[in-house]
């Protein structure tokens, strides 16, 4: 893996850290002094590497305004679903044209309401894994349930007029295992009903990139970004990789 690559490079007295044989080794001294963009090969020692966890190198970017934010712990989506939880569904908002409702209430000491609506496509319910449902009121266990067999689950909240996404801190969207996030600052929040045009296309596939148009959403992408700092006796020189 990465993470014991890594040590060992650090382990070694020189690392080849770039490719370019075609050119000289240059002093990080020279390069340091040097206008960019310019290419060099070095060679260099691994001094220090952050972050020293792998995990920690994983952001979420926005392409928009270039900003970065950490990933949210399953800690953060669940406190936000227990504040949705809150608000009951509201019943005028349930089996409309282009969805079926399912409304229960739990049976613990809660008795929470939880609302499941399933979009349809041509009037008819599409097989589970072609499946797009929202969800009201359930619990961060629940909603990983039904991504085992649906396609795609919306967490949402009802008001007195329209079904609306969770608060942006959440995830948008959610399948199989990946949970997919909006820019809080890029994105303009569009009614959910905007969902029944992708519903209504001749084979509905759900992309979440269409999603989030549809939502007014722009998605955040995960990255994987590390700093490196090289030196060869010269001067040290910090090194970044950034990638998708």
């Amino acid at each position: 893996d990465l993470e014991s690559h890594l040590q060992r490079c650090q382990q070694l007295s020189v690392t080849v850290l770039t490719d370019h044989q075609d050119l000289n080794n240059t002093e990080l001294r020279t390069i340091l002094n040097s206008t960019a963009p310019q290419q060099y090969r070095i060679r260099a020692k691994l001094r220090t590497y952050k972050p020293q966890k792998l995990y920690q190198s994983v952001k979420l970017h926005c392409s928009k305004c270039n900003s970065l934010r950490e990933v949210p712990d399953g800690d953060d989506f669940d406190l936000i679903l227990q504040g949705s939880a809150v608000t009951t569904p509201n019943p005028e908002l349930h089996n409309t044209s282009w969805y079926d409702s399912v409304m229960w209430t739990t049976q613990d000491q809660k008795q929470r309401k939880i609302a499941i609506h399933f979009v349809k496509h041509d009037e008819m319910l599409q097989q589970p894994e072609d499946t797009l449902l929202m969800i009201e009121g359930g619990t961060l266990k629940e909603i990983w349930k039904l991504t085992k067999r649906f396609k795609c689950v919306i967490p949402v909240r009802s008001t007195e007029a329209n079904l609306e996404l969770l608060d942006l801190s959440a995830p948008f969207l959610l399948q199989g295992n990946i949970k997919y996030y909006g820019c809080k600052q890029c994105s303009t929040p569009k009614p959910i009903k905007g969902l029944s045009s992708i519903a209504a296309e001749q084979r509905p596939s759900w992309e979440p990139t269409e999603i989030a148009q549809v939502l007014g959403i722009a998605p955040l992408q995960y990255v994987f970004i590390m700093k490196f700092t090289l030196v060869d006796g010269t001067g040290a020189l910090n090194a970044y990789l950034f990638d998708y």
